[in-house]
């Protein structure tokens, strides 16, 4: 099998542009997205001390709390800066690529790509991705993978007035009729955004089963972001507003139409 390359512009990004150990902790529309996660994992996830795989898992934002859950957690990143971030906390972390995993067939119970199907642009690459995350991933086991909607940049770019700017619009206009960031475009690295339908194909189309593809904020997240961009102020987990934006989330899963207003979805599948 040819090693497949990640784009350098990706690397940069994640390097020295953008600090991905805060994200979900710098902002409210963040942490939203960290506690919808976990209680949408921990609500699929085989009980501790299963095994996890951790495809893409960057710093180890998730692998942390899922080890102090219990799971026995290895870690795999294309980002050199992140799998050292991820070891000095002290997880088992290496250098890879969701497109040729090292581990054995079956070899896990679980595996995860929160961050993989971002920057794959290609149908091709992200196939081959689920492809290998259903190989690792035991009979039965689940395979969990994250990806940021379509229509995300339209409600963040309203949320931050930045959709006023005519170079921003026509980011985002492309972005609705294509799916695609175009690489060497501002504001973010090159990078492929779902609908929650084609996310569901491609995850049958892996062999997965018992496919179902979750909004992970809801569709209320923007409603944070542009309280805290326009206040100045953080919104606390605690605080009337993100109990409400939280509570939407929860609300709002049994309504698929409700998923293209999600900043990102979660599909879960079993091998």
């Amino acid at each position: 099998m040819t090693i497949p390359q990640v784009d350098p512009e990706i690397i940069d990004f994640y390097t020295d542009t953008f600090d991905e150990a805060t994200r979900l902790t710098a902002t409210a529309d963040g942490m939203l997205e960290m506690v919808r996660t976990q209680e949408l994992l921990r609500r699929h996830l085989p009980p501790g001390p299963a095994t996890i795989l951790d495809v893409g898992g960057g710093p180890g934002t998730h692998a942390r709390w899922l080890a102090a859950d219990g799971y026995r957690v290895n870690l795999v990143d294309p980002v050199v800066k992140h799998v050292a971030q991820a070891a000095e906390a002290g997880l088992t972390a290496e250098v890879g690529d969701a497109r040729s995993l090292t581990a054995d067939d079956g070899s896990y119970d679980a595996t995860l790509l929160l961050g993989p199907l971002y920057h794959l642009l290609d149908r091709a690459d992200r196939d081959q991705a689920l492809a290998e995350a259903r190989r690792v991933t035991a009979s039965g086991g689940l395979v969990a993978a994250a990806a940021i909607n379509r229509y995300a940049s339209l409600f963040e770019h309203t949320a931050t007035t930045w959709l006023d700017r005519e170079s921003v619009r026509g980011a985002v206009t492309d972005i609705l009729a294509t799916g695609v960031h175009e690489p060497g475009r501002k504001g973010f690295t090159a990078a492929y955004f779902h609908t929650a339908p084609e996310l569901a194909e491609e995850m049958r189309a892996a062999g997965l089963r018992d496919v179902r593809v979750y909004a992970i904020e809801g569709p209320t997240w923007s409603l944070l972001k542009a309280a805290e961009q326009h206040t100045g102020e953080p919104v606390a987990l605690d605080s009337p507003l993100f109990r409400a934006a939280l509570a939407a989330a929860r609300a709002a899963e049994p309504y698929p139409d409700l998923l293209a207003a999600s900043s990102h979805l979660l599909a879960t599948g079993r091998g």
